[in-house]
């Protein structure tokens, strides 16, 4: 077991969150937290033995605003895990996508893992993933990784995905808030993209910003924030076929 591993985490409806926790849980004794979801928060370098970091996949992708997140940290000489949390569809790029930006950054990436969890959009997909399944995967996962740690001759870490990366996400509709907000100004402090703003009495969303994290959705005391019925409709059927479909996890070492 390790002593201190850095979560750097980006988990806009808490699934990406659990899912690293429970990792880190299974690696080291003590674990510093780093939201990536905060606007405007300075990056805190990588100081311990081992960076965890845990990404959700938007379409295939990583949001390209954690990706930014990535690029502020010296990784030279620093030991990295990196987990993309999807919700049971597909993770597509976003592993191979991760793992090049955090080798850019310096750092050797010793294990890999796609993880599930619930769907953010289609929330019966997935739903209450990851579970306790999940998590004594996960958590023999980890001691797998500790042991490759202390290999001097272990590999190099390889996962599925294409370069160049299958385009971004389109954003067709951005969520909007129903007659019972009460301008609590929840939605707009969580938002990573600054794409909320209260504006003469509403709540107005800059869809050219919105990435469609559903991080307002989650955060809404009031469950005054949704997505516009046709589109959530449209999600639904497209991704209601996944219900009785279980994904497994997926590792890398």
């Amino acid at each position: 077991m390790l002593s201190k591993a850095e979560l750097y985490y980006f988990s806009p409806t808490g699934g990406t969150k659990k899912a690293g926790e429970i990792f880190c849980k299974g690696i080291a004794k003590g674990v510093k937290l780093v939201n990536w979801g905060l606007r405007d928060k300075k990056a805190e370098q990588p100081a311990s033995e081992l960076s965890v970091i845990a990404l959700p996949v938007f379409g295939g992708r990583v949001p390209a605003v954690a990706i930014e997140k990535l690029k502020e940290l010296d990784g030279t000489g620093k030991k990295a895990v990196t987990l993309v949390v999807y919700g049971n569809r597909a993770y597509e790029d976003a592993l191979l996508e991760l793992n090049n930006a955090a080798e850019a950054r310096g750092f050797q990436v010793v294990a890999s893992a796609a993880l599930v969890a619930q769907h953010s959009i289609v929330p019966k997909v997935g739903k209450g993933r990851p579970d306790e399944q999940d998590q004594a995967s996960i958590l023999a996962f980890a001691g797998k990784v500790l042991d490759k740690m202390e290999d001097t001759a272990a590999g190099e870490v390889k996962v599925p995905g294409n370069v160049p990366y299958k385009a971004e996400m389109a954003v067709p509709a951005s969520p909007v808030s129903l007659p019972a907000c009460k301008l609590c100004g929840a939605c707009e402090a969580v938002c990573p993209t600054g794409a909320i703003r209260q504006e003469r009495g509403t709540i107005a969303t800059n869809p050219e910003n919105c990435i469609l994290c559903m991080a307002c959705v989650a955060a809404c005391p009031e469950h005054a924030r949704i997505l516009p019925p046709p589109m959530q409709e449209k999600m639904d059927q497209m991704l209601g076929a996944l219900e009785a479909v279980r994904r497994e996890n997926e590792y890398f070492l």
